[in-house]
């Protein structure tokens, strides 16, 4: 089975990648359980609780990703130094994720058969 490696660079508002990829990799997780979902950047910003969407005419997708659990999606990794850039605790997030900093980010990527970035 491939691994299969989901990318999360954009902040969740303002356009509608953070809800493709989440729904790709909730649909995903039925056929694929070598799934891995990675956050960096501004993607690190799709995790942390309590989003106010008012105002961005786009509706709220965060509670979906306590769904990753359900659906088995155990490898969510979050990079450090783009939480610390940020000014985001691990405490912070939504959901349960290994923080890993940039060397190990790398790796885990390289490891990956295919990557989808979002």
């Amino acid at each position: 089975m491939k691994k299969i490696g989901i990318i999360n660079k954009c902040a969740p508002h303002g356009n509608a990648q953070g809800r493709e990829s989440l729904d790709l990799t909730l649909a995903m997780s039925a056929f694929n359980e070598s799934l891995s979902v990675f956050f960096i950047d501004d993607g690190v910003y799709q995790l942390v609780a309590n989003h106010i969407t008012d105002g961005s005419l786009q509706k709220h997708y965060q509670p979906l990703f306590k769904m990753l659990d359900l659906y088995d999606v155990e490898n969510i990794y979050v990079c450090e130094q783009s939480l610390l850039q940020r000014g985001i605790q691990k405490e912070a997030l939504l959901i349960e994720a290994t923080v890993i900093n940039n060397a190990q980010f790398k790796k885990f990527l390289s490891l990956q058969d295919q990557l989808l970035s979002f």
